[in-house]
């Protein structure tokens, strides 16, 4: 069986990865708080636990893997938006939800297996924190239910930082009802105006109408879905502290095992900078689909950087990823002969140099500059299968690429035929006007004419437009 290594950050090494299990192989990923579009750097996690997804399925069987990355649909943020919007939060979030699933559906993400609402898990929310109150680990304070950090020693492990520390270089929240600076809000008391559920039983009273913080949802729904001991935990290395740590903490404190490998990606920049609004950089996924740049682009420029580097957006990444899938689907089409044969594309193997890279700690670079090759080589079964493995194209969307090219360059053949007419003309009147008025619509149409002694030919470029082809019939 392959072997699989992946860069632990908790032990901060690069280790081979040995499932709990390896009939039932479980990840969770930390989701998105639903309250408006994904902006680009939402989609960087979504992209590389996405390949790691199907690189666990490829290695251990599409049915031993399960992978599990929640909504967090009740927050602050959700609340505002629905005072200053006048819609209800439901309202909201269910259009948010469903903005992210289309848009990370657009970059090639397959759907996880499950995608809980925080919402739908509240009662195993407040039993947790029941049991950490019991437990001496968590106390009621004014409507509020709050976590011990002194009570767990190993607290800083992940991100590598002691408590004294933190206190010292982070900003937290001060509340004359914590008992220490760093406790952080497992439960906080809700108004009339703010979604609320009845709160933890302390004493054999309800501490009170409320909500979730939001480090207890992720321990919760990991818990419920995944077992209180699974293999994989990702997400962006800006959530490391305090989103994680106070995962560990809690869950730990509850008696589970929890997380056995945690894996981060770096954040991302556009041009060199990080993405701010004041910077006027900063724009979503579905500004980029808008403004017309493909999924798959996206998720090209996305993946030709390790997930462990920082990653930079540029235009110029873009259009050379865009250069590149052409020229894969010109090598599936078969340059004008018989198309790759994709029923024979489904059933092959995946290239083992493509699958190796994947298993070196998700080096996706190398994945990707191997297609390369089997491009430059013509290896257009093994292409596809590799084109499908890493989630640019689905089969479908390479079949409909691969049939609009050949279908347009069959269109060209006439064309081909009248500036081969024209050329002959020319060449008698010596007035070459019309032949060049040709090249100017074809070139606004997306297609360059190259002429030799003996024949014209007409070649689709990137941004080739059937519909502009056939207007100039």
């Amino acid at each position: 069986m392959t072997t699989i290594k992946l860069h632990n950050t908790r032990t901060r090494t690069k280790e081979k990865f040995a499932p709990i299990n390896a009939d039932d192989v479980r990840m969770y990923v930390c989701g998105p708080t639903v309250y408006d579009r994904a902006h680009l750097g939402n989609a960087r996690p979504v992209i590389v636990f996405d390949v790691l997804y199907r690189l666990l399925r490829y290695v251990y069987g599409e049915d031993h893997v399960t992978y599990v990355r929640n909504f967090t649909d009740v927050d602050d943020k959700i609340n505002a938006r629905a005072a200053e919007s006048g819609r209800s939060i439901g309202e909201i979030t269910a259009e948010t939800t469903q903005w992210f699933l289309d848009d990370m559906g657009a970059v090639g993400a397959l759907e996880p297996d499950a995608m809980p609402r925080a919402t739908q898990y509240v009662p195993q929310m407040v039993a947790m924190i029941e049991d950490l109150i019991a437990k001496g680990h968590a106390y009621p304070a004014e409507g509020h239910v709050l976590f011990r950090v002194r009570s767990y020693a190993e607290y800083g492990a992940l991100s590598g930082r002691s408590v004294d520390d933190m206190i010292a270089g982070a900003r937290v929240e001060v509340a004359p009802y914590k008992e220490d600076p760093m406790d952080f809000v497992l439960w906080k008391p809700s108004d009339d105006a703010t979604p609320g559920w009845d709160g933890p039983v302390w004493e054999g009273k309800s501490i009170g109408r409320g909500r979730p913080g939001w480090h207890i949802e992720c321990s919760a729904m990991a818990h419920d879905l995944l077992g209180g001991h699974f293999d994989i935990h990702g997400g962006g290395n800006d959530l490391m502290f305090p989103h994680h740590e106070n995962e560990i903490a809690q869950s730990k404190c509850a008696g589970h095992d929890f997380a056995n490998v945690w894996m981060h990606n770096e954040m991302l920049q556009v041009e060199g900078k990080k993405m701010s609004k004041s910077l006027g950089n900063f724009f979503t996924v579905r500004d980029l689909l808008n403004d017309g740049v493909q999924g798959e682009v996206i998720r090209f420029v996305m993946l030709s950087t390790h997930y462990r580097k920082p990653m930079d957006w540029t235009m110029e990444k873009s259009v050379e990823a865009e250069a590149t899938l052409f020229g894969f689907i010109q090598v599936l089409e078969g340059f004008g002969e018989p198309d790759v044969d994709f029923d024979a594309a489904k059933f092959a193997k995946v290239d083992p140099v493509i699958v190796d890279a994947l298993s070196n700690d998700l080096n996706t670079h190398v994945a990707l500059e191997q297609l390369k090759l089997l491009r430059d080589r013509n290896e257009a079964v093994a292409l596809a299968r590799g084109i499908e493995f890493v989630g640019l194209l689905s089969w479908s969307q390479m079949q409909f690429q691969v049939r609009k090219l050949a279908e347009v360059k069959l269109n060209l053949k006439d064309f081909e035929q009248k500036l081969t007419k024209i050329r002959a003309i020319a060449k008698e009147t010596k007035d070459f006007s019309q032949l060049d008025v040709w090249k100017e619509k074809l070139d606004f149409a997306g297609f360059s004419v190259r002429m030799s002694a003996d024949a014209i030919t007409i070649q689709p470029q990137i941004d080739f437009d059937p519909a502009k082809l056939e207007a100039l019939k």
